[in-house]
């Protein structure tokens, strides 16, 4: 993705069914847990750049001693930083203490990070800036191990105020304004009311000590807890918990906006937000690994018993298509062949923008995402190819005109195919002057010069979504124009993105989407202002109601123009004015309908369709259009801390 932007966090949870000793015997190592840990975390590192963080639970710790821990780095190269702190301290303790990895009891009592619970997030912050305080996982202290709570999580509320306002009636004060310490605080509560039944039982029974510790830890039921916690909760999300019993869960929202999975053999429950990193980090089939169904969560018991159990009804399936495009990593054996299914999805478009003619016309992409969608390009083109030549073949051959000559020259003709921009390491500025920053920005890329013929071939490049079009304008275009094409077609394996997200991607404010940007300004020039004022009515009056209905009202801003007319106006925009060369640029998106097609299984498109899975999102892309009328900056709806 040329636009950076942040978006799903990282959810990893390991839970070992066996004591530490199993595994020191059978793997030669009591650290096992914390390795597949490691291992879901790195191949994860993508989902998150901003924190990092790992809490582990030990049970059976003896009174006095600690039974939970947890390390948080904040910022560049958090996951590494963790790490390292991991293994300096296991150094630590196996020279100071002569600890080692098969001898697991002693590992145990001195080593923080050696115990049966893992949680771990890797975090790309919508909310909170880069603090320790703002990453995962949140911890809420108790003295009562089953009322204790560590919650980490991949999720966006849109109603975190309603959530708040509900815990304050409660005679609760609440610290802190992210919604993943209001989740929290909301599954505490009901984990605490559970405990307080129990313990009037148990009070009446006169049941006291050790044995009051494993009523409580038998008896809690955190599909109830959960249940009760979550009835009001809007928006995305795939959590992970850890009570200081020993259980722990894992729960998806019930759209099944957030990805989640899990798998669980005789030694370990696992659970992670890609799919890929189960299955490399437990080499098993992809098959064997399962999709948490939207609105259940993985129910893992203090003795290590899963099950996965409905905490609130499933509603359609609205998984984030955006995950396909370009969040998750690409190896997950579907997402990279829905990858390439948007590639060759594109074909008919690139090849109008070309005029068919392939001869003159380079096909590459931009680094580094959207290499299988290119490949995908290729493939759709050389199919294309394949039907052309037959039809050419038999063309000649009807006319006469079939010499070996001819018949040499149309099997010739294929895909040309360079790599003409390759993405430079992230240039570090230490100049404060915009102006001077700006020039710096122009050189992210790098070119291959010499890939085409100056002035007589074109070039096409496609990318996995064109959200802001600012790396177009500052950077990309001006790298390309260098090669001196005929014209240059950009092309977003995406639609046009138009409408705010809340869910999880960080972009929520319309007047930086360039499709947006396009609509506005043909409204504009096409004397159709009063269209904006409209909707900026409609808009208020729809949020000034009690209830507002589940409408998106910026929907008209995008009616009079067609899809094409939005690219055109795209293409003027992002190409440079100060521009020397004087070829042409063009911009083509995928379709909707192409999007359904090639990834049929997730329909979560609510950024190019405006069509929201909940009340919330269409109360945000409201909210969206009136800040931008307003003149506001900021997001339009309450943010998490992940």
């Amino acid at each position: 993705m040329s636009d950076p932007i942040k978006h799903e966090c990282g959810l990893a949870l390991v839970r070992l069914k066996r004591p530490l000793t199993h595994y020191a015997e059978r793997h030669g190592s009591a650290l096992w847990g914390l390795k597949k840990l490691y291992l879901l975390m790195e191949k994860q590192r993508n989902r998150g750049q901003d924190g990092a963080g790992i809490g582990v639970l030990k049970q059976g710790m003896p009174h006095g001693a600690p039974y939970y821990l947890r390390h948080r780095e904040a910022g560049p190269a958090c996951l590494d930083r963790l790490w390292r702190h991991v293994h300096g301290e296991m150094a630590r303790v196996a020279k100071d203490q002569g600890a080692s990895a098969t001898d697991a009891e002693a590992l145990k009592r001195v080593f923080a990070f050696a115990g049966e619970v893992y949680l771990g997030h890797l975090r790309y912050g919508t909310y909170g800036g880069q603090t320790i305080d703002a990453c995962h996982p949140f911890v809420r202290h108790s003295n009562w191990p089953s009322r204790f709570l560590s919650l980490a999580g991949n999720f966006n509320l849109t109603n975190h105020d309603e959530i708040f306002r509900l815990l304050t009636d409660l005679g609760q004060h609440p610290v802190g304004n992210a919604d993943t310490a209001t989740v929290m605080e909301k599954i505490g509560h009901f984990l605490d009311v559970a405990n307080d039944a129990i313990q009037r039982r148990a009070d009446a029974d006169g049941v006291t000590g050790a044995a009051l510790q494993l009523r409580l830890a038998d008896e809690i039921d955190l599909q109830k807890v959960l249940q009760k916690a979550s009835r009001v909760w809007d928006g995305g999300y795939f959590m992970g918990g850890i009570t200081g019993h020993g259980a722990a869960f894992a729960y998806r929202d019930p759209n099944g906006i957030r990805p989640g999975w899990w798998w669980e053999d005789d030694e370990v429950v696992a659970c992670a937000s890609e799919r890929a990193a189960l299955v490399t980090c437990f080499n098993v089939d992809p098959d064997l690994i399962r999709e948490v169904r939207p609105g259940h969560a993985v129910v893992i018991d203090h003795r290590g018993g899963a099950r996965e159990l409905e905490i609130l009804p499933a509603r359609e399936p609205r998984s984030c298509s955006f995950e396909r495009i370009y969040f998750s990593r690409g190896n997950d054996r579907d997402i990279y062949r829905e990858r390439k299914a948007l590639g060759k999805e594109l074909v008919p478009a690139v090849l109008n923008a070309v005029e068919h003619d392939l001869e003159h016309t380079v096909i590459s992409f931009i680094p580094n995402t959207a290499e299988i969608a290119y490949h995908g390009l290729l493939e759709g083109l050389e199919a294309w190819l394949a039907e052309w030549k037959e039809r050419e073949v038999l063309r000649m051959q009807d006319q006469g005109l079939l010499t070996p000559e001819a018949l040499r020259a149309v099997l010739a003709v294929r895909p040309w195919h360079e790599k003409v921009a390759h993405k430079d390491a992230k240039l570090r500025t230490f100049i404060s002057d915009e102006s001077d920053r700006g020039e710096l920005v122009g050189h992210a890329y790098d070119i291959t010069r010499g890939a085409l013929r100056p002035g007589i071939d074109g070039l096409v490049v496609i990318d996995d979504s064109i959200v802001r079009g600012t790396t177009l304008r500052q950077s990309i275009l001006r790298m390309l124009s260098r090669l001196e094409p005929k014209r240059i077609v950009v092309v977003s394996s995406c639609p046009q993105i138009r409408y705010p997200d809340c869910y999880g991607i960080d972009m929520s404010e319309l007047g930086k989407f360039i499709a947006f940007e396009a609509a506005v300004s043909l409204l504009r020039e096409r004397g159709q202002e009063r269209v904006l004022a409209e909707v900026y009515e409609a808009c208020q009056a729809e949020e000034a109601k009690p209830r507002p209905e589940p409408v998106n009202h910026v929907r008209r801003i995008y009616a009079p123009f067609s899809d094409e007319e939005i690219s055109a106006r795209v293409a003027a925009l992002v190409r440079p004015r100060d521009l020397p060369w004087q070829g042409e640029v063009r911009v083509v998106y995928q379709t909707v309908a192409g999007l359904r097609w090639a990834i049929p299984g997730h329909t979560g498109d609510w950024y190019f369709t405006g069509d929201y899975p909940t009340p919330g999102g269409f109360r945000v892309a409201n909210r969206a259009f009136i800040n931008f009328m307003e003149k506001r900056s900021g997001r339009a709806y309450e943010a998490s801390a992940g």
